[in-house]
């Protein structure tokens, strides 16, 4: 864990008029921006006033305990008292115990919008005013390569698995390939941030500490006891033909081998929500969403978590992760079996994003359709849930598609 022990922050919050809250986006900085939007409602950041890095095994229940610590030593002053309002942790952690580092961070400031409400929280700054920033320059010189695997090699990885599960080894392994993109100046993670919300706003818009995308999966919200968690698995990818693209969602919404994708992973997440929850609800089928690019099949399960006060947001993201979404069933063979075959260090692609207030409510995505900058280098990453009549070919066109949110956001406009 980080040598940084809790510290005191000084936090206020208090409302704002609606229009200075508008495209949340375009007041945001250079300055170590955070963001959590979807539909223009959200969070967004910047700034560093704390932060801690942790790692291995205990990474969310070192960064759990240094949280509570952090806002119990601090002294808050918040007149709107919302979820998201006084002080706010924005989070990105590692797939796997190694390798990988995770961390929460506290930004200086925040500015929040959930429908007719809206917030500045300051920690340990004057309030700043809130214009427009400057604006993000577009990617240059833009080129894109294979990453760990190229496609015939992910393919045969695919196919070793598909005859591990028929062996009867497992009953599915999420797989993932990457693909690097290099630029001729460092990349501004702004101008992405701005395409994805744009062009996916049924998505949570993200980014931590250089991991940033668009995701369509809610691993788990904690709102005042309630909890939720979105389920997808089982995609297929869209014509841009309205009829088609109802044709095939009908053919998603029956296919056998989608379906068993799909309730392993929703199994996966009831049984680890229901020791820290009760009514839970879990719908029998599923429902198609979809995307501008691909539909999934998706479920909503929903509960009262037993107590509040000791089960946070981030506690509750850690028993669920990783899901059979992003793993695999049984979750240890599957997780070995990625280790061992997939190629390639997925560091926190996969894992929980999000953020945690000092009430321990919050909102933790699964780092999907996402990428990781690091200067003038992003690494996109993109898998695919491998089940016993998979097709290799078919799930290299899926991982190619699930590419594509942030492969336009580098490169379109």
């Amino acid at each position: 864990m980080s040598s940084l022990g809790p510290v005191t922050l000084t936090v206020r919050t208090v409302r704002l008029d609606l229009e200075e809250a508008t495209r949340l986006l375009d007041l945001v900085p250079a300055d170590r921006p955070v963001s959590w939007l979807r539909r223009g409602d959200g969070l967004v950041g910047w700034g560093v006033a704390a932060e801690v890095r942790t790692r291995g095994a205990t990474r969310f229940a070192d960064a759990d305990k240094w949280w509570r610590e952090t806002t119990a030593r601090s002294t808050v002053h918040d007149e709107v008292n919302e979820p998201g309002t006084g002080p706010v942790a924005f989070g990105t952690f590692a797939f796997a115990d190694e390798p990988g580092d995770s961390v929460l961070v506290v930004p200086q400031v925040v500015v929040g919008r959930r429908g007719d409400i809206a917030w500045l929280t300051t920690v340990d700054v004057p309030a700043p005013e809130l214009v427009a920033a400057d604006l993000p320059a577009a990617p240059a010189g833009v080129s894109f390569a294979d990453g760990a695997l190229n496609g015939e090699q992910w393919m045969s990885v695919v196919a070793d698995a598909v005859a591990r599960i028929g062996r009867g080894d497992l009953e599915k392994v999420v797989l993932a390939r990457d693909l690097v993109v290099t630029c001729t100046e460092p990349v501004d993670v702004r101008w992405p941030l701005q395409r994805l919300a744009e062009d996916y706003p049924m998505c949570w818009t993200f980014h931590v500490d250089g991991m940033f995308g668009a995701t369509p999966e809610m691993l788990v919200r904690r709102e005042r006891g309630l909890v939720t968690s979105r389920v997808l698995a089982g995609t297929i990818r869209r014509t841009g033909h309205d009829e088609r693209d109802l044709a095939l969602a009908a053919t998603l919404a029956r296919s056998s081998k989608d379906l068993e994708e799909h309730e392993y992973a929703v199994r996966s997440v009831a049984d680890a929500l229901e020791p820290h929850c009760s009514s839970m609800n879990v719908p029998e089928a599923p429902f198609v969403l979809h995307l501008p690019n691909v539909m999934h099949l998706a479920t909503d399960v929903n509960g009262v978590v037993h107590d509040a006060a000791t089960v946070s947001s981030l506690q509750l993201a850690e028993a669920l992760h990783p899901s059979a979404a992003v793993g695999g069933t049984p979750t240890p063979v599957a997780s070995a079996l990625i280790a061992e075959i997939e190629g390639m260090d997925r560091g926190r692609y996969a894992g929980p994003v999000g953020w945690m207030d000092a009430s321990g409510d919050g909102e933790w995505g699964i780092a999907l359709r996402s990428a990781v900058i690091a200067g003038s280098t992003v690494r996109l990453f993109a898998g695919c849930g491998i089940v016993a009549d998979s097709d290799p070919e078919a799930e290299l066109a899926e991982a190619q598609a699930k590419f594509v949110p942030v492969r336009d956001a580098l490169t379109t406009r």
